[in-house]
């Protein structure tokens, strides 16, 4: 395997983690409410950080990537973490 192709496999294994933290991190932004003490590049990194953990986790429980139960799961993750974020 090249080194492109493994960038262009890793890319696509996290593309759903940055593409629910970016939609949820967006929701935090427009709503304008969040922690005091997260701005909102660390808000982001959060959300990607826990949404990347899942992925793996479910990487290595399943022992495989796509199972719609780890998509579940980032999605749930995600979405409390932000829940928290906005300061409920």
């Amino acid at each position: 395997m090249t080194l492109l192709s493994l960038l262009v496999h890793l890319a696509g294994f996290v593309a759903p983690a940055f593409g629910v933290g970016w939609l949820l991190w967006a929701g935090l932004r427009i709503r304008r409410k969040g922690r005091p003490g997260f701005g909102g590049a660390m808000q982001l990194s959060l959300l990607w950080v826990v949404g990347v953990g899942v992925l793996l986790a479910g990487l290595v429980f399943f022992g495989r990537d796509g199972k719609i139960a780890t998509y579940a799961a980032l999605v749930l993750a995600q979405g409390t973490l932000a829940w928290w974020l906005r300061g409920r």
